[in-house]
Parts: C-alpha cells; sequence; structure tokens
C-alpha cells in the first residue's frame, strides 16, 4: 500500500496481471471483508498528509466537505496501465480488469482529496481539478458505466448511513443519560420521603407489630389430612341427602282420610330421607352407600386436578347445591329429574329459559340456597386462609428433579389426577352397562334400574346414580342377524310392498303442501276422569276431527316429553325401539349422528331444502332444534331468537307464551311468500300458547264458573280452568287458520297432534287406572279444498288410535299418495300394531323398560299375543331403525326411503 501511493502503479504488481496468473483470492460468499487503511509514517509523508487533515477527515462533514469529496473521489479516475490486452474479452478477465480499476480509483480518490483538504479547506467546494490522466479513466467508466459508479456510490452511502446512526446513536445515548439521571434524582427523594415517613414512632410500631404477625402467618399450622378427611365425609353425606330430598314430596290427604300419625310421619319428608339412609341396616339396601361413592369419586377428582382441598370444596359444595335446587324444580315442574342431556340447555345459552319455569313456590328455596351457598363459600375461603397446607399433594414444577421429595411428589400428583379422572369415568360408564364391574357392585348393594321412568328411578336409586348412569347412552343393542344382507332383503321385501301399494295410488306426496303442526299439551280435558265442564272447550276441533281423518295417539309422556312425540313423527322411529337409557333423542342421538333421515327429506330431494321450513316461537335452542333441524335439512328454523326472528309473537293477556293464532300467521306467511305455484312445501310447527305453567293468565275465564270436576283440590281446579281457556283459544285459533287454508288455491294437508297431556290432573295420575286416558292426545289429518281428499275420511277403525311414528304413512294413506319401501312398512306394522309406546305397562301402569303395545281397541298387547305378521313386522322395524340410528346405514344406498 505505501508503494503504490508514492510511486503509483506497475505492471508487475500481481492484482494488474491477466486473471489466469492472479493470485489474489476469489471472494467467498457470505463472507465479510474488512478493508484496512495505511496509518503509519511513512505513509502520511508520502501522502503529504498532516495531523489537521486527519482530523478533518474524520470530523462530522457539513453538505459543502461532502460535495467537495465526491467531486474528488469520483471525478479524479486515472487507468492503470495505458494499455489493455484483447483479452478483455474473456469473462474473468474483464472482472479481474474492474476490480483492479476500482481499487487504483479508490486510492487515487483518496490522495486527491486529501491534498485538496490540506492545500485549501475553505475552498474544498470549488470543483477539483481534472488530471490528464483521468481523461482514460472517464472513457473506461463511460465505457463500462456499470462496472465503475454503482460500486463508488455505494461504499460512499455506506459511510454516510454509518456517520447518521452514529448521530442517531449519540443523541438517543444522552437523551437515555438525562432520563436515567431524572428518575435517579425523583427516586432518591422518594426514598427519602418514605424513611423518612417509616421513621416515624407509630408507624415503626405498626411496622414492627406487621412483621410479628406476618412471621406468625408463616408458621401458622397445616390442616391434617384426618381433619380433611372428615370434611369430606360430612359434605359428601350432605350432598347426597340434600339431592334425594329433592325427589321427595308431601303427602296430602283427604281431608276424610284416615291416617295414623306414624304413617303420616313414615310418609313425609324427613320420613322418606330417613328410610332413604336407614335401609342400609333395615332392608340391607345401600343405595346410599352407592350415591356417596358416585358423588365422592367427583370430589375426589375435583380435588387432585385442582391439588387444592379448600378450592375443590366450594367448587363441588356449589355445583352440588345447585344441582340439588334444580333438580327439585324440574321434578315439580316435569316430574322428572336432571338428565345429562338437560346440560345442553346450558351451553345452548338457554339459562335465562330455565330460569322462567321457575314456579313462584320455588323462588323461597332459590333464595334460601344462594344464601347458604354465599356463606359455604365465605367459611371456605376462610379455612383456605388459614390452613397452612397450600397443595393437597407436595409438587414443586419449577424444580421437578431438584430432590427425591420434588420428584416424588409431582410423580403422585399426576398420577393420582389421573386415576381419579380414570375411575370416575369407568364407574360411570358402567352403571349403565350390564356385566362391567361398578354395575355389578351397584346391583349387589341394592341397586335396581328403572330408566323407563327417570323420576321413579331418582327416588329409588338417589339423584346422583340416575344421572351419572345416563351419562354414556348406548341407543340401540345390535340385533343378533343385523348384516348387510340382511338389510339388503328387508329392502328387497318392502319395496315389493310398496309397490304393490302404490299400484291403487294414483298421486305424489309433493304434490301437496304439507303442514305437520305438534300443538303443545293439546287434549280434551273432559276426557279425564273426574274432570268436567258445563260447556264444550273444543267444539271446533271435535267438529272437524268428525269429518276427516282422526282418532286418538298414544303418547309417551304425561306432561312433558314433547321432543320425543316429536322426533316420532319427524323420522318415523320409535323410543319402544330404543334402550331404556335413551331418553331423549334430540339430545343424546340426533347430534351425534352424521346424516339422519326425517319426511321432509322428500320435498327436500324434488325441490331443494328451501321446500322445507319449521316455526316455533321460542328460543331456537330448546331441545338442540337449531342443531338438530340442520341435520334434517331444513332450510330455516324460526323462532323468536333466530338470526331472521318471527313477524308475530303477540300473546293473550298475561299469558307468557307466543299465541297459537300468531304462530299460524308465520305459517301463513310462509306459505304465501312461496311464488311457485307448482311447488309445495313441507312446514314444521310447534306451539307454545299451552305450555306449563298453568296461572291466572285469561281475561274472562268462563272455564272458572263452568267447572263441575268432582274431587280435585283448588289447586288442580285452578289449573285446569286455566288450561281449558288455553285449549278453548287453540280450538277457534285452529279453525280460523284451517278456513284461510281453505282460500288458498294449491292443495294443502295438514296434521294435528297434541303432544302429550299437561301434568296438572294430580287426582287421575294416583289412579293406576287412568294411566292410558293420560296418554292420549287428539289428532287430525285434514286436506283444503284445493286438494283432491278434501272430504276424505278413513275408516275409523283402523285410525282411532295411533303413535306418533305412523302419521306420515296415514297422511299418505288420507292423501291416496305414492310410498317409500320405508313407508310400506309403517303402513303395513300400523294395521297390525295401531299404536306403541315405551311408556304405558300391560297393565295400565308405568311400562318396566320394554315397550307396550295397543290394538284396534285400545287395549294393551303383548308381543306374545301378536300374530306371526304383527312379529315379523316388529322385527325388521328393530332392524331398520338399529341400521339408521347406529349401525352401518345399509339402506341409505338401497333407497329405502325415497318416493316414486
Amino acid at each position: 500500500m505505501q508503494n503504490i501511493l508514492a510511486t503509483g502503479h506497475s505492471k508487475d504488481l500481481p492484482y494488474l496481471q491477466p486473471a489466469a496468473f492472479s493470485k489474489r483470492p476469489e471472494p467467498v460468499v457470505g463472507e465479510t471483508r474488512h478493508r484496512s487503511f495505511p496509518s503509519s509514517r511513512t505513509v502520511n509523508q508520502h501522502m503529504h498528509i498532516s495531523p489537521s487533515i486527519i482530523r478533518n477527515a474524520f470530523r462530522p462533514a457539513d453538505e459543502s466537505t461532502k460535495r467537495a469529496r465526491r467531486t474528488s473521489l469520483f471525478v479524479s479516475k486515472r487507468p492503470i496501465h495505458a494499455s489493455t490486452e484483447p483479452q478483455a474479452q474473456h469473462a474473468q478477465h474483464r472482472a479481474t480488469q474492474r476490480r483492479g480499476t476500482r481499487y487504483s480509483l479508490y486510492t487515487q480518490g483518496m490522495q486527491s482529496g486529501m491534498q485538496t483538504t490540506e492545500h485549501d479547506i475553505g475552498t474544498v467546494n470549488a470543483p477539483a481539478p481534472v488530471p490528464a490522466l483521468a481523461q482514460p479513466a472517464a472513457n473506461t467508466a463511460s465505457a463500462e458505466p456499470n462496472a465503475l459508479v454503482p460500486a463508488d456510490k455505494a461504499e460512499e452511502l455506506a459511510v454516510i448511513t454509518v456517520r447518521k446512526v452514529h448521530t442517531v446513536a449519540h443523541t438517543a445515548r444522552q437523551a437515555a443519560r438525562r432520563v436515567a439521571a431524572t428518575v435517579h434524582h425523583a427516586a432518591e427523594k422518594v426514598h427519602d420521603r418514605w424513611q423518612a415517613f417509616t421513621d416515624l414512632k407509630p408507624v415503626r410500631k405498626f411496622i414492627d407489630i406487621a412483621k410479628m404477625l406476618h412471621g406468625l402467618w408463616r408458621k401458622r399450622m397445616k390442616f391434617s389430612y384426618a381433619f380433611y378427611t372428615v370434611v369430606f365425609m360430612l359434605l359428601t353425606s350432605a350432598e347426597v341427602i340434600f339431592l334425594q330430598w329433592g325427589m321427595c314430596t308431601e303427602p296430602e290427604y283427604a281431608a276424610d282420610a284416615q291416617v295414623d300419625d306414624t304413617t303420616r310421619i313414615m310418609q313425609s319428608v324427613a320420613g322418606q330421607l330417613t328410610k332413604f339412609v336407614s335401609q342400609m341396616w333395615l332392608e340391607q339396601k345401600y343405595i346410599f352407600l352407592v350415591n356417596f361413592v358416585g358423588l365422592g369419586l367427583v370430589y375426589l377428582a375435583l380435588i387432585f386436578i385442582t391439588n387444592r382441598f379448600w378450592i375443590a370444596t366450594i367448587i363441588f359444595g356449589t355445583v352440588m347445591t345447585t344441582y340439588g335446587v334444580a333438580n327439585s324444580i324440574k321434578v315439580q315442574l316435569r316430574n322428572e329429574p336432571i338428565i345429562p342431556a338437560d346440560l345442553t340447555f346450558v351451553s345452548g345459552g338457554d339459562t335465562g329459559s330455565i330460569m322462567s319455569f321457575v314456579p313462584e313456590t320455588s323462588e323461597a328455596l332459590v333464595q334460601g340456597a344462594i344464601h347458604v351457598v354465599i356463606w359455604f363459600v365465605v367459611i371456605c375461603v376462610i379455612l383456605f386462609a388459614l390452613d397452612g397446607r397450600r397443595r393437597f399433594i407436595h409438587c414443586s414444577w419449577r424444580h421437578p428433579i431438584a430432590n427425591v421429595k420434588n420428584i416424588v411428589g409431582n410423580s403422585c400428583r399426576v398420577l393420582a389426577a389421573v386415576l381419579s379422572v380414570v375411575l370416575l369415568g369407568s364407574y360411570t360408564a358402567g352403571l349403565s352397562t350390564p356385566d362391567s364391574w361398578s354395575y355389578t357392585w351397584a346391583t349387589d348393594m341394592g341397586y335396581r334400574p328403572e330408566l323407563w321412568n327417570s323420576l321413579m328411578d331418582a327416588q329409588n336409586n338417589g339423584p346422583a346414580t340416575t344421572f351419572l348412569s345416563l351419562t354414556k347412552v348406548k341407543a340401540m343393542d345390535k340385533p343378533e342377524n343385523y348384516s348387510q344382507k340382511t338389510m339388503e332383503q328387508i329392502a328387497e321385501r318392502y319395496s315389493a310392498e310398496a309397490e304393490t301399494i302404490n299400484q291403487n295410488r294414483g298421486s305424489e306426496l309433493t304434490d301437496s303442501t304439507v303442514i305437520l303442526i305438534l300443538s303443545e299439551s293439546f287434549s280434551d280435558p273432559t276426557r279425564v276422569p273426574g274432570v268436567s265442564f258445563g260447556i264444550d272447550p273444543m267444539p271446533n276441533i271435535r267438529n272437524i276431527k268428525n269429518s276427516t281423518t282422526s282418532g286418538l295417539m298414544l303418547s309417551p309422556g304425561y306432561g312433558g316429553g314433547t321432543a320425543n312425540i316429536e322426533y316420532q313423527a319427524l323420522t318415523g322411529m320409535n323410543l319402544a325401539n330404543f334402550n331404556d337409557s335413551l331418553i331423549v333423542p334430540y339430545q343424546q342421538l340426533v347430534p351425534n349422528q352424521d346424516d339422519p333421515y326425517s319426511f321432509n327429506q322428500i320435498w327436500t330431494q324434488k325441490y331443494g331444502e328451501s321446500a322445507t321450513s319449521a316455526v316455533h316461537p321460542f328460543q331456537q335452542s330448546m331441545y338442540l332444534r337449531n342443531i338438530n333441524y340442520k341435520k334434517f335439512k331444513f332450510s330455516n328454523l324460526y323462532t323468536c331468537d333466530s338470526k331472521e326472528p318471527l313477524a308475530h309473537t303477540g300473546t293473550i293477556d298475561r299469558s307468557p307464551y307466543v299465541s297459537d293464532s300468531e304462530a299460524y300467521q308465520n305459517v301463513l306467511d310462509l306459505i304465501n311468500e312461496q311464488k311457485d305455484g307448482d311447488k309445495s312445501q313441507f312446514l314444521q310447527l310447534v306451539t307454545m300458547q299451552n305450555h306449563m305453567p298453568y296461572g291466572d293468565y285469561y281475561d274472562n275465564n268462563e272455564f272458572v264458573d263452568a267447572d263441575t270436576s268432582e274431587n280435585i283440590s283448588d289447586s288442580e281446579r285452578s289449573d285446569v280452568d286455566t288450561y281449558a281457556k288455553g285449549v278453548n283459544y287453540t280450538d277457534q285459533e285452529t279453525a280460523d287458520f284451517l278456513d284461510q287454508l281453505n282460500q288458498i288455491d294449491k292443495p294443502i294437508t295438514v296434521i294435528f297432534y297434541g303432544d302429550h297431556l299437561p301434568g296438572i290432573y294430580y287426582t287421575a295420575d294416583k289412579d293406576k287406572n287412568n294411566k292410558v286416558s293420560l296418554h292420549e292426545t287428539d289428532y287430525f289429518i285434514w286436506s283444503n279444498n284445493a286438494s283432491a281428499s278434501h272430504d276424505t275420511k278413513l275408516d275409523q277403525t283402523e285410525t282411532a288410535y295411533t303413535s306418533s311414528n305412523y302419521f306420515m304413512a296415514m297422511a299418505a294413506e288420507h292423501m291416496n299418495a305414492k310410498v317409500s319401501p320405508f313407508l310400506a312398512m309403517l303402513t303395513e306394522l300400523h294395521q297390525e300394531v295401531p299404536a306403541m309406546s315405551r311408556v304405558i305397562d300391560t297393565n295400565g301402569g308405568i311400562g318396566q323398560g320394554h315397550a307396550t303395545y295397543l290394538d284396534r281397541d285400545g287395549n294393551t298387547v303383548t308381543v306374545k299375543h301378536l300374530s306371526e305378521r304383527a312379529k315379523q313386522l316388529l322385527a325388521d322395524y328393530k332392524l331398520v331403525q338399529y341400521d339408521q340410528t347406529s349401525g352401518k346405514n345399509y339402506l341409505k344406498d338401497l333407497k329405502f326411503t325415497q318416493v316414486p
């Protein structure tokens, strides 16, 4: 470097030789090369650089100095040698030449710039003279501008950028120092003032007391595991008894009843609870222990999962108390306890809707429970604060392997949580599975499942055991002969039946609009034994029934179960074929099905999903209808809270529910909105007007004075009178609705039915002989004037009794419409077994977990007394239902549900 700057360039220098002889190493990709400059005294002498010039060179430059340096660096270009060999045509030679030229220009620019600065710093802005030797370089630059100018500019920009960054960093450093100094000064002031404050004698005394208390606090005792065990036993036992208390009701005795005091005591709530506990010794039935184990496993799992005894205690006590209160209220309203399927109300956001059903008589219970829970939580929080044991099982996640104690503690902590959850899951799953270890153990302890009646099961076996036994439900047991070949044979058999039936039928179901109306709790109150009125509460519907296809429907529910009857009507399935543990298909089955079948899909297949809609003037998530109707391929579910809410939601007087007239108007709107006259619809309506409870809702209720019922209490009479007035409103509104349908010039058929009787006939319900009549509701199938079947009335002997799973098959017969193999099977089955239910016993009481069948006269009949044809049909029906709900759905590909 020194020789180059002092003597100029020589042809013998290595970097000026051709590329093939150059020893200069090629740059490595990604390698950063640092350029070094000579700084020895010899170099300074050859370059004539004074110390002042060196200082100016590294001093922050102003704009004029930058321009002068750019002029000296980029204008003074000198060639390395005069002549260039023709080897420049070779690519590697040209690259070597460009590198040598740039290096020469850089060193020459350094000389020229420093000499100019030393000569006259004041004239740095003047243009620097261009030496004669610079002309060839200029020519070279003009010949190869892309090889020279961008590299030099990049170096200059890099120098400028570095200076700017240095300036910004310097400014930021100074600002940070000033801020730090300010903060330090303020902190010193705060510290001095705090020191002065704490030096005050009263403050110092307070601090000493606080330190003493803190020392005592840190040395507080840890509650023993024996104490935890006592709390565990007491709380679990209390919750078992509280839950069982919700299943008990005080008996009512007639004024002239001769009942001794001992009987009254034993039948009271206190007597029932005493029996529930004492039967462990008196009858060797350890039902209390079975419920204790069930709740204890839940409690234990919470303790091991949270690893905080008192936090787990708060959660367990609060949840179980809430569950007990809700259970008691539901028993009062629906005559059934809470089951796992009911939790979908909470997850679906229907908590507010549930609270609207709470009767006034239960408000005191709710308020009392709230106060108890608050005090319970306060006590647990205090005990948690006093307890020196923070963790139930010692563990340390920060130092898991610091010592043996931490290793063992962490292992036990994880193992206990996992085992408690596994044990709870195994116990729960086994309660509904015969031959499992938990089912066997529970039955040995006296457990006798009665899932055909969840209320009786909860009363006899405890609500906790009933709830846990329903958490894992198997819809149906696999029939022994179920296989693809069997289902193909069934499809072939009923395809032939369908062809035979269709030979005498000339229309199709989709030729008409079909409206399926579930009228909430609708039935004839005068048909209930002991209930009578001086006037008829339903004269219009009675006349309609006399002129069209009609009869009585056997309902599996009394006072509830709307979704089950609705499910049967939409799908053709029957709860009698399901396992007893399947209580509500809408909540336990349909949400888990991939492609469930429903009759509205007949219209969907022909006209698209827009042809099927549903209306329910309440919340869409009730019984998960918003989920299930999508599964059924309804295009829309219109409710009070749907995305497109109902337009008509008026009520009658003080009733909290949408009236039937408003519900009917919503259906009329859907019919009138259908502009295509050739396109029929399937419409589903579930009303709400006559839903429980039955307060004093209506003004001018003539049925109060017309009530001639005998031997019923005043509270029952009040409910019956209000209900009768609601039925009377439904009667008038339904007649008006049918009149409006008669004005529409396209065929429409209505299937109208009540889902169940209201649970208000307490006197009649006490008599087991009334069980059948309390499960019979009214139905009719009617067609408007534009229909070919407007004056059709099927043989009354065939329609006198039915169940909701037969409605679509009966409607097809009423309309003279062709049927699918599935509807053909239901048509044949209805002729052999008119009605079926899993609720009614052969003796007229509640069934014992198996199906009950009615003949054409409404009498119960056992399976063994059925004809061989009926037995074959029932067996095929079960296979079909299993295939569609629990099996592999072979029939889907066999066109079993497809109509011609």
